[in-house]
Parts: structure tokens; C-alpha cells; sequence
């Protein structure tokens, strides 16, 4: 069950708040559906409740906090608009990711893919998937780890007839077996043939909280169905006697053989056929969208028929004055707001011009039964239930990295690119000469901040979380991959064996290429090597986790490159005018006081690594990254638990 309580969102400076306290439940076993025009606040809603936006007011689900849940993504199953992925993922390369984000094994992709009808497609990118594919994919992202709960925005915009009654249908088979649903729609038809209850808003503010049978007598307009060969004549006929009889009725003819009667019942108008002799084909009450448009859904209609004039209003009797007018009929009789005591009507067809009497035996006709009295037997088959939930485990976080970071080619472009303009860089450099061999090598001129390798080191650190940005059940605040030490760990270990692979494929190549243009002279390792490497290596590693850590506090990979750039730039300075300054003493000989420090040899010359750290410390380039990253970390970490307080 979800429990919404006062739910608002901040005010917009002189407008009024998107959504005013607005309180609700949705019950488990029910489809509960948010029904309100575009703009009315049902997005925001869903945010809120997932606390995804800032606002006032707080949601249970089963009796819990969004934030006091464990595994958020094994209760709450989210799908907000598009499927947020990005365009160059596959279809089970984007699962597979999910999987390892939410902890449930990786072949539950493939459960997911065969339910939905899209293992012919998982190979497929997803920018390349047609809308009813990108709704089923999204479907399948909500079910993957076999929540209790499904929240969905606008799952049916824009699709076909066939695809939304497949959808609807495992809503139903989910709510079937005891689940929880809350969908939003536009369409009121829509909301009454697919849903349980209706909680309708306007500008922000609930308006109803009905069941789907109360809100189709009060809020939805029932009318007659009528299919004949003479039903213009038939049209004319039922205005007269409606005029002479003095009541309220009107007639729309939508088709040459359509016709819907507002304000009579099935029984009137069979007998006014059979008296005139006049062929009846369909006779049958209707509710919302019961009519045209569902039937082509069930059986298509021929092509000639496919495309039909807008309906017209063939008269239109008031039933105080005797008078008809012509008052045009809007296609949509589902408007909301018009009231009518009627009961829930139920479909009745008749033939052959024989009189129809509706009877009472089903009060919702074509609509869902409640939640009481589901079945299950025509119902689409639901991803099989997660029997084992494994423990947690350190490689689940580290496991979703390798996944987010292998499935798609950004971060192979990126080394490619930097592989490219590092070698031109050195050769150029040699060409105009007079560059130390260490920065030759690097292909790092003095006249840039950083080299290649560290900007592209950075910029792959800075789009490590560009998946959590996108994708709400990866927010980094709520959703499946919260923002634990462990995620954090697992972004820093990636980032660092990038990093590390990033630094020694571009000094070889460099060094490869100055070989093939201009000789062996240019390609010799340094006699200071080994602490050229450990700053080249920390050089390059600390971009990368400057663009993790920063990344992560601003929630922007384009804040996370200028952290990077800004080391060299405004740090660098900062610390160089600190050093210099005047001072009383001086750190002079540092690295010979802290090999005196351990005066046990250590094993394979490691005292010479620690020699080399420290003096890659004490350069102004090394000394600004490792301030940077403290801070970073400090920023990261406060944020972190503030989050965990809330």
C-alpha cells in the first residue's frame, strides 16, 4: 500500500506551488490511476513521493519511508517518462546494468526480456527502439527486481490501441498477485475502462478520490450505442418522439452507421426500431471509451472505415422547453465535471431490429471488476518471483560499474581520442624542441594546464555518473544505487585502473611514435624514472578521481571536468603563493628525514616508492591535486550523510 500525506512542492517565486497537499492511497491488489491534464502536477507528484524533488509532505510504502528502505529498487519498481538510458546501450546490456545495480542475478535480464516480447530486440540500441518497444523496456526496468510497488508516468502516451491493452494487462496480472500499481494518465475513458480508483487533480490540487465505478456515474457521461444501415433515419425518428415526449435527448451520428443517444436507454430505442421496421445491428449502453474505439482495438475494421468524418450532432431535444437545437456534440462525451444520477450501465446488442432492455446483472459493464474479485486466467504472464535475495556484497557496486562503464563506447572513444592528440602533441614538440624528455614523453608542453591523458582521465572520472543522473531508479540520493561508500569505492577502483592503463598506453605511444618520426634519441627513458612515473601516475589518477568525486557533489559530468581543469588553474596558484610566502622554516630534506624515519630496509626497494610519493607530494602540480581531492572527499562525504540523516 502506498500512504501519501501532504504532499506539496516548493513555491515557484510569485506562482503558486506545483502541487498543494495533496493525500491519497493506493491499495495493494488495486491499479490506482492519477488522472489530470497536462500540467496538472501528476510528475511532480510522483517525485515528491519518491523524494526525488524537494517539497513538503512524506509517503509509506508498506508502512515505510522511501528512505528507510534498504533496497529501494526491490519495493519500488520506477519507470518516469522515457526509458533513461543512454542511446549507444543495449537493450540487455541496460538490464544486465540494472541487475547488477538492484543485486539480483544477471539472468534476470533475460526472465525480464521474454516477458515483454523483446528477446528478438536485445541487441538492439536503445535510440534505435520504436515508443511501443521503449514503454515495454520500461516495463521491464520496473520488474526487474520484483517489486511490490509500480509507479509509472504516463506509461500509454502515444501508443497504439493493441500495445496499451497489453499494458494495461500486466498492470492488472501485477495488481493480480497482490501488488501495488500507480499509474497517471490524461485520458478520463482511459482511467475508467483500465482502473480501480481514480484520484483526479487539477492545477496541483486533488479534486476526487473516487472508485472507477463512482467516478464513471459521476464524472463520465453514459450513452447508447447504436450500429444500423438506416441510422440517419433512425437519427430523425428518435428526435421527433424525444421532442414530443418532451425529454432530453441527443443524438450524435458519428458514422453513416453510427449513432450515440445521450439521454435514453437501450429499451427506448429498440422499440422505436421495431415499430418503424428499422435494422438494428448494435444496441448497447456505454461508459467512457466503450465504443468505436475499443471495438477497432478488439476487431480492426475494414480500410474504408478506418478513417471517419468528425461527429455531428443530429439533434438535440431539451426536455423543459419541447425544443431541438443542434448544439454541436464534442467527439469526447467523457468530460469532466458533467454529473449523471444514471446507474453503471452494462452492453447489450441486439439484431434485427428487435427491442434491447439492459439489464442489471454486471453494474460496471465493460470495466475492470474490483480488486475483491480479480482473475488471473487471460491475464499476460508476469517475470518469474526472485526466490533467493542474496546478502549484499562488496562486488555488486563494483560489478554495476564495469557493466555501466563497458556497455557503451564512450569510454573507448575517449582513450582512442586521447591516444590520437597525445602522439601529435609529442611530435610536435619535438619538432619545435626545447622540451624536457619527461614532458616530451607526456606530451605535455608548458603552456598547457594539463596534458592529454590527464583531461581525458578526468573527463571519464567526470561521466561516472552520468547513468544515476539519468536514470531515477539510479538517483544518487534514492533509488536502487544510493550514495554509499560502496558505490563510491567502486567508481574510485574503476577510475583509478583507467587511469592507470590510460597513463602507460599514452607515455608508449608517444614514445612509439617519436621512434618511428625521428629515432631511438627521442624515445629513451628518463634516469629519473621511477619518480617521473609515480608523479605521471598520480598526475593522471588524480584527475580522474577530481572528476568522480566532483561529479558526484554537483551531479554534473560538465562540473566534474572543470574541478579537473581548475586544479592547475586555480589551485596550482594558490598553493605556489602559500609556499612562497614568507615562513620561518622550510620542509628541505624531507625525504631524507622520513627514510630515516623507517629504518627497516623494506622489501624490493619499496622505501623508494614511498620516497618517490613523497616528493610527487611536495610538488606544487601534486601538492594542489591532493588538496583537491581531500576536499572533494570531505564535500562528498558531508553530503552523504546529511542525505542519510534526511
Amino acid at each position: 500500500m502506498i500512504q501519501a500525506f501532504g504532499l506539496s512542492s516548493n513555491p515557484r517565486k510569485e506562482l503558486p506551488p506545483a502541487v498543494d497537499d495533496v493525500s491519497f492511497e493506493a491499495r495493494a491488489g488495486c491499479v490506482t490511476t492519477i488522472l489530470g491534464t497536462p500540467g496538472a502536477g501528476k510528475t511532480t507528484v510522483l517525485r515528491l513521493m519518491l523524494e526525488l524533488q524537494p517539497g513538503r509532505g512524506i509517503t509509506y510504502f508498506r508502512g515505510r519511508p522511501l528512505h528507510r528502505i534498504a533496497h529501494p529498487s526491490r519495493e519500488i519498481g520506477v519507470l518516469l517518462g522515457d526509458v533513461p538510458g543512454h542511446p549507444a546501450r543495449t537493450v540487455r546490456g541496460q538490464l544486465r546494468m540494472l541487475c547488477a545495480a538492484a543485486g539480483v542475478p544477471a539472468r534476470r535480464a533475460d526472465e525480464v526480456l521474454e516477458v515483454v516480447g523483446l528477446v528478438s530486440l536485445r541487441d538492439e540500441r536503445l535510440g534505435t527502439l520504436a515508443r511501443g518497444m521503449d514503454r515495454r523496456l520500461g516495463l521491464a526496468c520496473a520488474l526487474l527486481a520484483d517489486p511490490h510497488t509500480l509507479v509509472l508516468d504516463a506509461l500509454t502516451d502515444g501508443l497504439s490501441a493493441r500495445e496499451r491493452h497489453w499494458l494495461h494487462g500486466m498492470l492488472r496480472a501485477h495488481a493480480t498477485q497482490g501488488g501495488t500499481v500507480l499509474c497517471t494518465t490524461t485520458d478520463a475513458k482511459e482511467a475508467a475502462r483500465t482502473a480501480d480508483r481514480i484520484i483526479t487533480l487539477d492545477h496541483g490540487r486533488l479534486v476526487a478520490d473516487q472508485g472507477a465505478a463512482e467516478f464513471s456515474r459521476t464524472r463520465l457521461r453514459p450513452r447508447v450505442a447504436v450500429r444500423s444501415p438506416h441510422a440517419t433515419r433512425l437519427a430523425a425518428l428518435l428526435t421527433k418522439e424525444a421532442r414530443t415526449a418532451q425529454r432530453s435527448v441527443e443524438v450524435v451520428q458519428e458514422t453513416d452507421n453510427r449513432l450515440s443517444v445521450y439521454g435514453s436507454t437501450c429499451a427506448d430505442i429498440g422499440e422505436t426500431a421495431f415499430r418503424h421496421g428499422i435494422l438494428v445491428h448494435q444496441l448497447a449502453d456505454e461508459v467512457g471509451d466503450m465504443g468505436s474505439g475499443a471495438d477497432s482495438a478488439r476487431q480492426p475494421e475494414p480500410e474504408d472505415h478506418r478513417e471517419t468524418p468528425a461527429p455531428r450532432t443530429v439533434g438535440e431535444v431539451d426536455g423543459a422547453t419541447g425544443r431541438e437545437t443542434a448544439t454541436a456534440m464534442p467527439e469526447d462525451a467523457a468530460a469532466l465535471g458533467r454529473g449523471s444520477a444514471a446507474p453503471a450501465p452494462t452492453e447489450v446488442s441486439t439484431a434485427g431490429g428487435a427491442s434491447a432492455t439492459a439489464t442489471s446483472a454486471r453494474t460496471q459493464g465493460a470495466r475492470p471488476r474490483p480488486c475483491d474479485a480479480l482473475t488471473s486466467d487471460s491475464l499476460p504472464p508476469l517475470p518469474p518471483p526472485i526466490s533467493v535475495r542474496p546478502a549484499p556484497s562488496p562486488l555488486r557496486p563494483l560489478r554495476y560499474e564495469l557493466r555501466r562503464a563497458g556497455g557503451v563506447g564512450t569510454g573507448f572513444l575517449t582513450v582512442a581520442a586521447v591516444l590520437v592528440s597525445s602522439a601529435l602533441v609529442a611530435v610536435l614538440l619535438a619538432r619545435i624542441g626545447h622540451t624536457p624528455q619527461h614532458r616530451l614523453l607526456a606530451a605535455w608542453p608548458r603552456e598547457l594546464p594539463l596534458p592529454p591523458a590527464a583531461i581525458g582521465a578526468g573527463l571519464l572520472g567526470a561521466i561516472a555518473f552520468g547513468d544515476e543522473f539519468r536514470h531515477p531508479a539510479l538517483a544518487v540520493d534514492r533509488g536502487t544505487v544510493p550514495r554509499r561508500l560502496g558505490l563510491l569505492a567502486a567508481k574510485l577502483f574503476v577510475a583509478a585502473i583507467t587511469g592507470l592503463l590510460l597513463a602507460f598506453l599514452t607515455v608508449g605511444c608517444d614514445a612509439e611514435v617519436l621512434y618511428l618520426v625521428y629515432g631511438r634519441d627521442l624515445a629513451q627513458v628518463p634516469a629519473e624514472w621511477l619518480p617521473l612515473t609515480a608523479s605521471w601516475i598520480g598526475l593522471v589518477i588524480g584527475c580522474a578521481w577530481a572528476g568522480v568525486l566532483a561529479a558526484g557533489i554537483f551531479r554534473s559530468t560538465t562540473a566534474g571536468l572543470a574541478a579537473v581543469v581548475a586544479v592547475p588553474v586555480l589551485v596550482v596558484p594558490l598553493v605556489q603563493k602559500a609556499v612562497e610566502g614568507p615562513s620561518v622554516r622550510s620542509a628541505a630534506g624531507f625525504s631524507v628525514r622520513l627514510r630515516e624515519l623507517f629504518l627497516a630496509q623494506w622489501p624490493f626497494g619499496g622505501e623508494r616508492y614511498l620516497a618517490a610519493a613523497a616528493r610527487m607530494i611536495a610538488q606544487p602540480v601534486g601538492g594542489a591535486l591532493a588538496l583537491s581531492l581531500t576536499a572533494l572527499l570531505c564535500a562528498y562525504l558531508v553530503t552523504t550523510l546529511r542525505s542519510r540523516v534526511r
